[in-house]
């Protein structure tokens, strides 16, 4: 509602300006505030430096204001000071600017002339004009005796703070708002993609350090079988040698103790071997039962014989006899 009758005072439309406003006193029967507005084209002149290098301002405000928050921030000030070739002198009540005059000259005899008009001024507005705290700028420190004499107050020569007082009058246009935000929204996201992008740089890192020592790991292994080739190919050679006399050396290869367990498997009086030859790579027998059931329980008996188990055993379909007899082949390879 403020912002609104102010702006209903300007001889500009809302577009054209920024204005802003601060409490100085709040009653139950009403407020006083402080209003102030800049038109937003003298705005983007002072600060084309800034504007033309890319940098927005995160709060633009009145210098005076600044001042008075630092150095009075409780009851009623006088700050006087510099700006350009003229002299500003500024009312304050609790830190907050309630009047401001320029003066074009900062002799003593304008101030003679312009600080009682200013006084005056002041309490035409309402405001109280005894000023119990004079501020007077380090670099007009010349006329600290003239404004004593005219306002009958002690002057405090006061310096540029560091760091500036927080002051909550904002004149940042709207679109400087809306601008500083879409750069804080890319400086956001550039952090993002350069977080991203190191972490995938470091992955990227991590995985060829792995294939770097996983290639060292394959050279070393392969060197260290290359040097045991001839060790292992002995030990392969050894083994096929044993395999191959192991018909001659194991006890279990011998044909009496074969054809023992073969007999042993015999189901019944009706089943006959009638052939057996072996060799170092299979064995076979030929039989004759006087029934196929009979020859297909000898070739059960034997593949569960745990003596004959060193061989696996096959046989094919037994071949029917013209007198109703099977005749049977079994072929046995070790395993």
């Amino acid at each position: 509602m403020i912002r609104i009758q102010i702006e209903k005072a300007l001889p500009f439309s809302a577009d054209e300006v920024t204005t802003d406003f601060e409490v100085i006193e709040q009653t139950e029967s009403g407020s006083v505030v402080s209003a102030v507005a800049i038109r937003n084209e003298q705005l983007a002149e002072i600060a084309a430096p800034l504007l033309e290098r890319g940098y927005i301002p995160r709060q633009v405000t009145v210098y005076a204001a600044q001042r008075a928050s630092t150095y009075a921030p409780q009851g009623n000030a006088l700050l006087i000071y510099p700006e350009g070739e003229t002299l500003v002198s500024a009312v304050t009540e609790n830190g907050k600017l309630s009047f401001t005059r320029t003066f074009e000259s900062a002799k003593g005899e304008e101030l003679q002339l312009e600080l009682p008009q200013l006084r005056l001024g002041a309490e035409l507005q309402g405001i109280n004009a005894s000023f119990p705290n004079v501020l007077l700028d380090e670099t007009c420190y010349q006329l600290r005796d003239t404004v004593e004499g005219i306002l009958a107050s002690p002057t405090e020569l006061v310096g540029i703070e560091l760091p500036p007082a927080p002051v909550k009058l904002n004149l940042l246009p709207e679109s400087w708002r809306y601008r500083r935000s879409q750069i804080a929204r890319q400086v956001e996201w550039r952090k993002r993609l350069m977080w991203a992008g190191g972490a995938y740089a470091g992955f990227l890192l991590i995985l060829l350090a792995y294939l770097t020592y996983m290639r060292l790991e394959i050279g070393r292994l392969d060197g260290r079988i290359a040097k045991d080739a001839p060790q292992t190919e002995f030990v392969r050679t050894a083994e096929a040698n044993w395999k191959a006399l192991a018909p001659a050396v194991d006890s279990r290869y011998y044909p009496v103790e074969i054809l023992l367990h073969l007999f042993e498997s015999l189901p019944s009086s009706d089943v006959r071997i009638t052939g057996y030859n072996q060799s170092a790579r299979q064995i076979s027998v030929d039989g004759e039962a006087n029934t196929a059931g009979l020859a297909y329980q000898f070739i059960d008996k034997v593949k569960k014989s745990p003596e004959l188990r060193i061989f696996q055993f096959e046989m094919a379909a037994p071949r029917i006899l013209a007198n109703d007899h099977a005749q049977f082949r079994l072929e046995g390879r070790p395993r």
